[in-house]
């Protein structure tokens, strides 16, 4: 007997949600059913794929694990195979989904997705938001056409494209007990550093910077949000590496005050990723055209 791929769709959606309630929810099925479904398919493989709590809780069993492994593959190939289909239509209709991390998505995307949606009113953008790995991870999913990151990206499974330079600098508050303009790494050292989460872009530059100029850099604080570190820096706590397009404004008002780093120009590249032998669809083809346009970024 062949793996029924219905039944294996109920057992993705009850993995990935955690819940059986939330999967029966996503499918539009009742959650008996979920759980009917569950059962046949344990019992077609002769294996115990969930081990059910007392409660409401439960956990994959190995099997369980490898099997949820293979099964997104699956249905990755399931969607790269409808793209391939889709991708014959042409850009009149649709959607593309396109994932960022969280400094491109709120302040570097905006204007290319604005043209898009004016040159192609009749496809539906969605953009996703998170970290550089979770971004990654999306993309192997196949859960998104295309990405653009601010971290390294090191998968032979993904084509990884330079798309332009991100300006970095070195903040603290305005009353910091630090030299005004340029700074050392030995001033920078034993300071109450604050970083992004890890498999973030900002905190792999920030990591880079500190171990090449040997600048003890443990993470005094971790937050998930840009905008929150420089809030708390600002507030006179902690010091950090922030975008520059995430802290002009408030540099500019003289709630935070910028260092320069001795002889070193902080940048880093932003990266444009997709699924290495995975077709794009029209649509995500002409998005792929806006975004590499010399120059500025298109005004709507």
């Amino acid at each position: 007997m062949g793996l029924n791929l219905h039944l294996l769709r109920l057992f993705v959606a009850v993995a990935d949600t955690g819940s059986f309630s939330r999967a029966a929810e996503t499918l539009w099925i009742s959650q008996p059913a979920v759980s009917k479904g569950i059962r046949e398919l344990e019992h077609q493989l002769d294996l115990t794929l969930i081990e059910r709590g007392a409660g409401k809780g439960f956990r994959l069993t190995e099997a369980g694990a490898s099997l949820l492994t293979h099964a997104h593959g699956i249905f990755s190939m399931e969607r790269a195979a409808l793209d391939d289909v889709r991708a014959r239509v042409g850009v009149q209709r649709g959607s593309l989904t396109i994932g960022a991390s969280t400094t491109v998505a709120s302040y570097w995307l905006p204007p290319y997705v604005a043209a898009f949606c004016v040159a192609y009113p009749a496809v539906v953008p969605r953009v996703t938001v998170g970290n550089t790995q979770w971004v990654c991870e999306q993309l192997l999913e196949c859960r998104i056409d295309l990405a653009l990151v601010e971290g390294r990206v090191d998968d032979e499974r993904i084509e990884v494209s330079e798309w332009r330079a991100d300006a970095l600098a070195i903040v603290v508050a305005p009353t910091a007990d630090l030299p005004r303009r340029t700074v050392t790494p030995e001033a920078l050292a034993q300071r109450q550093w604050i970083l992004r989460e890890p498999g973030s872009g900002t905190r792999q530059a920030t990591e880079a910077l500190c171990n090449a100029h040997g600048i003890a850099a443990e993470p005094w604080m971790e937050m998930a949000s840009n905008e929150a570190i420089a809030r708390t820096v600002a507030s006179g706590v902690g010091i950090s590496m922030l975008p520059r397009v995430v802290i002009a404004d408030m540099v500019a008002l003289g709630t935070l005050r910028e260092l320069k780093l001795a002889g070193t120009a902080l940048s880093r590249p932003l990266y444009r990723l997709r699924l290495e032998n995975r077709p794009l669809a029209p649509a995500a083809l002409k998005m792929v055209e806006l975004l590499e346009r010399k120059g500025a970024a298109p005004r709507v």
